[in-house]
């Protein structure tokens, strides 16, 4: 089967199957596993890369009033690449290329491929979307393994978190403007022995108010920002140094981008990740590598 993803996330789970030689295509964003960059890239974000969150928080405002996306397909490589499946979605219109855009280039194909548009809100559902593509590409015993695994280390960390003080916490999806965390996040926060104070559970992200942040009275604030790695959110919270430094609360910025932002295998990770941030007495402490932990000269050092 030739399969072209559309999505970073459906990406690592085409791949978790044991399929990365039936990907044809994939997005200018997917880069797990690494060896998946060398694919034919089908599509680019229209923004600059260089701009600052509150530069493409604007532009995406604008964009999406326009009714027009932050991505653009090649529709024409899609054309000769000629996937059998296309994997997409519909569930946030600055995730992943729009959904009409992907649904007009799949009717001028004249091989007729299979779209398939996934929208989990949840780590089940999640864990759904896996055994969904492994029926559609003949590997249904293999997602059936693969969330059997992934299962079993979600329940490891609830039993070591089980019977802990929970912890208070903001996640921010975005610095500046402040958003809160939706859809799977505060899940995995609650189930990493947290509270989430501001998430919007199975919705989409939302901005809040600094005020709402600081009344909210966190224990501990975890950046999360979206499509933004660990060194890009670190200066994020840079620029934004002196509202952290108004916080009565453990600082801790993670990287977005690889983990808390694709709804893929590796959201399990992020739960590892929250439950080492929220109780390193029971569970190991994130790598340096992916998550950081602030002080107030830190913050300004960034």
């Amino acid at each position: 089967m030739r399969i072209a993803s559309l999505l970073p996330s459906a990406t690592e789970i085409v791949c978790a199957l044991g399929l990365e030689h039936d990907l044809v295509g994939v997005t200018h964003e997917c880069d797990y596993p690494a060896s998946v960059r060398a694919k034919p890239v089908l599509t680019r974000s229209v923004l600059a890369p260089d701009a600052s969150g509150v530069e493409v928080d604007r532009h995406i405002r604008e964009l999406v009033h326009q009714g027009s996306s932050i991505y653009a397909l090649d529709a024409d490589r899609l054309s000769r690449l000629a996937p059998d499946l296309i994997l997409t979605q519909e569930l946030c219109e600055v995730c992943a290329v729009s959904y009409p855009i992907v649904e007009r280039a799949a009717r001028r194909l004249g091989s007729s491929p299979q779209l398939v548009s996934l929208e989990p809100e949840s780590l089940d559902e999640v864990f759904q979307n896996i055994l969904l593509i492994g029926g559609l590409v003949g590997r249904s015993d293999a997602a059936q393994q693969l969330c059997a695994g992934l299962r079993e280390r979600v329940a490891a960390i609830e039993r070591r978190v089980a019977g802990r003080p929970r912890r208070r916490v903001v996640g921010l999806e975005w610095v500046d403007p402040p958003y809160n965390c939706g859809h799977w996040t505060p899940e995995l926060i609650t189930m990493a022995g947290g509270e989430d104070l501001l998430g919007s559970t199975g919705r989409p992200a939302r901005a809040v108010e600094w005020q709402q942040v600081i009344d909210s009275q966190p224990e501990v604030v975890v950046v999360m920002a979206c499509g933004f790695s660990l060194d890009r959110s670190l200066r994020e919270v840079a620029a934004a140094g002196g509202r952290f430094d108004s916080l009565r609360a453990d600082i801790w910025v993670v990287d977005g981008n690889a983990f808390f932002s694709r709804p893929g295998p590796r959201l399990v990770d992020s739960l590892e990740i929250m439950a080492g941030i929220l109780h390193p007495d029971a569970v190991d402490p994130p790598r340096p590598a992916v998550a950081r932990r602030l002080t107030e000269e830190s913050i300004r050092r960034t």
